[in-house]
């Protein structure tokens, strides 16, 4: 069987080449690359790839939080709403109950999703923010306004599950001016997505009350 070395003379030796033009011709980095003689096993990339993709944990990761805009006297919820599209209007705390049946909703954080969070200092009481990065299964980044009670907005803010079972149910928020993670733990209602629910147009069926 002719190697790729040896087509390639065949091909321009019959075009017309002389052998040394022909050998001149012939690309060597692509032989070389094709080749399975010319290296003993895998190359050293290949085998150091896997290894190189590798996340890093998330004690590792540097928070890049900053506040972003200190004169700009938002809200958390008008800021929400512009930023992930979810047409939400109301108390922090209202939006949770106001998806149901109206935006998809989900346990576990999505980036452009709205993180909600409720019954931290009272059970009136709620924050809402816009997922931008989920970093690992337990680390997410968000944006959000208002969080230190000026009407700033703070973007890049990490934000890790601290709940037992994983589930995204408590979390902690890290301190942006502290450079540092908060110490109260918020309990997470969940987070709703900018995607309506999809309605289903069912036959009306008489069912017999009791």
């Amino acid at each position: 069987m002719l190697d790729t070395r040896a087509l390639l003379m065949a091909a321009a030796a019959a075009a017309g080449f002389a052998a040394s033009d022909a050998n001149a011709l012939t690309p060597l980095s692509l032989d070389l690359a094709i080749d399975p003689s010319v290296i003993d096993g895998p190359a050293e990339h290949a085998t150091m790839a896997p290894r190189a993709f590798e996340r890093a944990p998330d004690e590792a990761y540097e928070p890049t939080a900053r506040i972003a805009n200190g004169a700009a006297r938002l809200q958390c919820v008008p800021f929400a709403r512009q930023e992930s599209g979810v047409a939400i209007y109301g108390d922090a705390h209202t939006w949770w109950e106001q998806a149901r049946g109206r935006f998809e909703q989900t346990r576990s954080p999505e980036e452009g999703a709205v993180l909600v969070l409720r019954g931290y200092a009272d059970a009136n009481r709620g924050h809402v923010a816009l997922v931008r990065e989920r970093v690992s299964p337990r680390l997410i980044v968000v944006d959000h306004a208002n969080w230190l009670n000026n009407g700033e907005i703070t973007r890049d803010v990490p934000v890790r599950d601290v709940s037992e079972a994983g589930d995204w149910s408590q979390v902690q928020v890290w301190n942006v001016v502290g450079r540092h993670w908060g110490g109260r733990v918020y309990n997470v209602q969940g987070f709703i997505l900018n995607q309506p629910v999809e309605t289903v147009q069912h036959a009306s069926v008489d069912v017999p009350l009791g």
